[in-house]
């Protein structure tokens, strides 16, 4: 059987592929190392990061996920381990002329011959980042079932083998201004959320620090930098670290009070939830409430108090979103109420799943607190009463959801239906968007978006769910790492000026910067949601996000203005576009 793939090299260069001769070989190792022929070395590097991993992903499931896998063998040999048993240089060669180095009478190319009875095609024409960048996902999925301690069969590389249809319409984008730079490494600056703060104030901010109003005509204002009036503050290391975000109080303009929450380094102060001694903490995840002496002021003068300090294992998965009901009326229970996304901080993957997923831990949970109560263990807020866990015996009051790996989203549709939507960042196979709900348990880390995760498994791999039923939540959006590989949360859109977007809940990707959308009224409880991808244009062409920005990371974020309308930051250079029309692709 001659197993061949249609291959895009690039998305200009087709040909097809059989990768059945080189990855036989893995199957082939216990011949091998009886006649002495596996050395057991690496002796090439393999690259690493998101981006490399994403686009070897995408090639590997388009081409070699139906035969191949890393936990069992299937129509072709499981491929854990081959990075460290065969020479990287070793791989390349045969890739390029497999016959030439069977015919020279290579062992490992000789094994696989004989044991498959086939050539494998040449493919000399595979070079540059694609050859590295499937190198590089197979080493580290190779690598991860390695450490699969259950030896767990089943794992899926490809969870939804569908892909994401184009929505043939297309987001034309306005540049509108660049974030003032705050350091002289790349990235240059770190813009991290752009929203409406107070009234029809606009703000946005820099994670190493600064918040900033924006002004009408586009000019930045600089009204608080949190770095120079904390004496621990830190924006590294990690994505997790710095001033992740900020909300003001819905009476702002009486009151003053601003939240936010950032980083500090290990140790800063006594946390309020702490880990065991035997738990290295990375950094401290703090909630501060600022009160402001003159909220009308361009500039913060005030002061400020700490609500609650949380350690952290990495510096990833800190503290998220920060965020009121939009909705929410003076009269009702839900007003003045904060919800603070609390990431695993990376601890489900380090050995400590069980403080995650635990209504007797803080993190991996969303929390729902009063700021201006003292009920608290601490003292410095208050659990609001209605509180799905209040009256759970050794449960922690405040938690309002859980199951969480990353909330990095929390948004509310303010165009009718009221729905909550959370966006939640992904391991290494599923992102996804989910409804919220007081006391749901969406699943983290024994779910994964629609599938099990197994934190004693392979962490690159997700598998299939049993046949009895759970009592977890599952998402309403999700797609899986050939997509794209890190939710980017947005909004329902508000506007009045762009009609093709009414309707339609906006969010992207951070690594890749693509756009998609999902129709409000299909996001609803127990189904997935059809999900449409975007195109974009500025000035006047058909364009990406990676060619706008000239970056392989977009780094992108979705923002908006007072009137509703859509914009995207882009972490990589700094720049702020405008959503200013959305067109039919007949019409570029």
């Amino acid at each position: 059987m001659n197993l061949s793939y249609t291959y895009s090299l690039r998305k200009t260069l087709q040909f097809t592929i059989c990768l059945t001769g080189l990855w036989c070989l893995n199957a082939c190792n216990s011949s091998l190392e009886e006649n002495g022929l596996n050395s057991g070395k690496v002796v090439g590097e393999y690259v690493s990061g998101e981006m490399p991993l994403q686009n070897g992903m995408t090639l590997f499931n388009q081409y070699c996920a139906s035969c191949h896998n890393f936990s069992e063998n299937g129509i072709g040999p499981n491929l854990t381990g081959i990075t460290s048993e065969v020479d990287k240089q070793w791989i390349i060669d045969f890739i390029h002329n497999p016959t030439k180095m069977i015919e020279a009478g290579d062992p490992r190319a000789r094994a696989g011959f004989e044991k498959y009875k086939q050539h494998m095609p040449a493919f000399a024409m595979i070079q540059g980042e694609d050859m590295e960048d499937i190198l590089s996902f197979i080493h580290k999925f190779s690598q991860g079932e390695r450490r699969n301690a259950k030896k767990r069969p089943g794992g899926i590389i490809n969870p939804i083998p569908e892909k994401i249809p184009a929505a043939a319409l297309t987001l034309v984008l306005e540049e509108q201004f660049t974030a003032p730079q705050s350091s002289e490494v790349p990235p240059i600056t770190r813009i991290n959320k752009m929203d409406v703060g107070t009234g029809n104030r606009v703000f946005i901010h820099d994670i190493r620090g600064k918040l900033y109003e924006v002004g009408q005509d586009n000019t930045l204002t600089e009204y608080l930098d949190v770095s120079t009036r904390l004496p621990n503050f830190i924006d590294n290391p990690g994505k997790g670290s710095g001033l992740a975000y900020w909300v003001f109080h819905p009476d702002f303009e009486t009151n003053g009070l601003l939240y936010t929450s950032h980083t500090e380094s290990a140790g800063s102060a006594p946390a309020d939830y702490a880990y065991a001694d035997s738990i290295k903490v990375t950094l401290q995840s703090v909630l501060l409430e600022w009160k402001a002496s003159n909220p009308a002021s361009p500039q913060f003068e005030g002061t400020y108090r700490e609500l609650l300090r949380v350690d952290m294992v990495s510096a990833g998965h800190t503290f998220q979103d920060i965020t009121f009901n939009p909705l929410a009326k003076p009269s009702t229970p839900d007003y003045g109420m904060l919800y603070l996304g609390i990431g695993d901080g990376g601890a489900a993957v380090r050995g400590y799943p069980f403080l995650c997923d635990n209504i007797q831990r803080v993190w991996s949970n969303i929390l729902r607190i009063d700021p201006l109560s003292t009920n608290s263990k601490n003292g410095q807020y208050g659990i609001p009463p209605d509180n799905p866990f209040v009256n759970v015996p050794d449960a922690l009051g405040e938690i309002w959801a859980r199951g969480f790996r990353n909330p990095h989203r929390i948004v509310w549709d303010e165009t009718g239906s009221g729905k909550m939507l959370i966006t939640n960042i992904g391991q290494h196979s599923l992102e996804e968007v989910n409804l919220g709900k007081a006391g749901a348990d969406y699943g983290w880390p024994y779910r994964e978006g629609r599938f099990v995760f197994d934190p004693e498994a392979n962490h690159e791999l997700v598998y299939p769910l049993p046949e009895e039923g759970d009592d977890y939540t599952y998402p309403v959006i999700e797609y899986d790492h050939d997509e794209a590989s890190a939710v980017a949360g947005g909004f329902v859109y508000q506007g009045e000026s762009i009609p093709l977007l009414k309707g339609k809940y906006v969010f992207g990707d951070i690594s890749l910067g693509t756009l998609f959308y999902s129709n409000i009224d299909e996001i609803v409880e127990g189904q997935r949601a059809p999900i449409y991808r975007l195109d974009v244009a500025l000035n006047g062409e058909s364009s990406d996000m990676e060619t706008i920005t000239g970056s392989r990371r977009v780094d992108l974020r979705i923002g908006k203005d007072a009137a509703g309308e859509l914009y995207l930051l882009t972490k990589s250079n700094g720049s702020v576009y405008k959503v200013i029309d959305c067109k039919r692709a007949d019409a570029i």
